[in-house]
């Protein structure tokens, strides 16, 4: 899939872009706060529905304007699509081809983005949220199947955590109601960690082969999906049902959920070894990268295309080797757009391979 236009009108510092990238690689210079990240940001949005830097859809819009819009015209391999995002206060609209869309998630899927940014890091080395976060982000824009799980499941355990807080708060046991929601969660969670083991076993396989090769193969990457209903077997429903029965108590005493998909984690070793406790900083950038690139080839199986890759001032972190690799791996297959402060980055890239954009004071030339 390639992005041949993008307009933007008063996102965050950029009050009218328009750009035709290059189907290769496009490179955005400048400054730090002219808008470089900001140009990132609207096309994650646009297969995302969300910003990777703020929960509050205000901040996308510039600052003394009620309104926003990106709008993106996108080849596909068999047809072409114009995607549109407008951002009004806190609503939020969506359209396909001039067309508004009654569910607003119908979008994703259409636009498929792979974000790097230094931020990353914490894929490896940050807390159990980062790499759910990482799971449920590429599955979903693959799979609506799994879309749809994930936001069912999400308000079904908003709705039993209220009401174990109410068992808790008012002394009640009556747990009649808190039955109905364990079906639920049961369900849309048993299968939301059947999707997520079936994944992980495709990211290993894809992620290893990265490492070894950024490595020169010293190293050996192996995933392992941390379940908080312990060990697994092939009756999921059973095993999770069971335990909210027996720790019922525990969860109202607490007033919360102990158990499900969203207390999962994943285990990242090298060579064996925990590489999140004991990796060093350039193992633990070593392995962010190959699992990166392993989510760009795990979406081109599972949709036919490869995504959009963002790459966020990643250049900055990594050494020559790692650019090198990673320059190889995307030119002339991948549309990329990368932000930088200089043209350090371009090491031996052709200038038919790449487009360059200048960005200064929220104007991209």
């Amino acid at each position: 899939m390639i992005l041949e236009k993008i307009y933007l009108h008063n996102f965050r510092n950029l009050k009218r872009v328009f750009l035709e990238p290059s189907p290769a690689i496009n490179i955005l210079i400048g400054d730090n706060g002219q808008g470089k990240t900001n140009l990132l940001e609207s096309i994650y949005l646009l297969g995302t529905l969300s910003s990777h830097r703020t929960a509050n859809d205000r901040e996308m819009i510039n600052w003394d304007k009620e309104r926003a819009q990106v709008d993106v015209l996108l080849r596909k391999r068999d047809h072409s699509l114009k995607l549109t995002v407008t951002l009004e206060g806190s609503n939020k609209r969506v359209q396909i081809n001039d067309t508004p869309l009654e569910k607003k998630s119908e979008l994703i899927g259409n636009l498929n983005v792979v974000l790097f940014s230094p931020e990353d890091l914490n894929l490896v080395k940050g807390g159990p949220s980062y790499r759910r976060d990482f799971l449920d982000i590429e599955v979903s824009q693959v799979s609506r199947y799994y879309h749809h799980l994930l936001s069912e499941y999400r308000h079904v355990l908003r709705q039993r955590n209220f009401y174990l807080k109410e068992l808790r708060d008012n002394f009640k046991k009556e747990y009649g109601v808190l039955e109905i929601w364990d079906e639920k969660l049961v369900e849309l969670g048993s299968r939301i960690i059947e999707k997520r083991l079936e994944v992980v076993e495709k990211l290993q396989i894809l992620a290893r082969l990265n490492q070894r090769k950024i490595t020169g193969g010293k190293e050996n990457l192996s995933i392992e999906y941390e379940c908080s209903l312990g060990e697994l077997n092939p009756d999921i429903f059973s095993i999770f049902r069971k335990l909210l029965v027996n720790n019922r108590d525990e969860e109202v005493k607490r007033g919360y959920t102990l158990y499900g998909p969203h207390r999962d984690d994943l285990i990242l070793k090298v060579n064996g070894m925990d590489i999140r406790k004991y990796g060093s900083q350039g193992q633990q950038r070593t392995t962010a990268l190959a699992l990166k690139l392993a989510e760009l080839e795990f979406m081109k199986s599972e949709s036919g295309e490869y995504p959009v890759l963002l790459l966020d001032d990643v250049f900055s972190e990594l050494d020559q080797k790692r650019k090198d690799i990673l320059l190889e791996l995307i030119a002339g297959r991948i549309q990329t757009f990368i932000t930088a402060t200089d043209l350090n980055i371009l090491g031996k890239l052709k200038h038919s391979d790449y487009k360059l954009f200048k960005v200064k004071q929220g104007f991209i030339d």
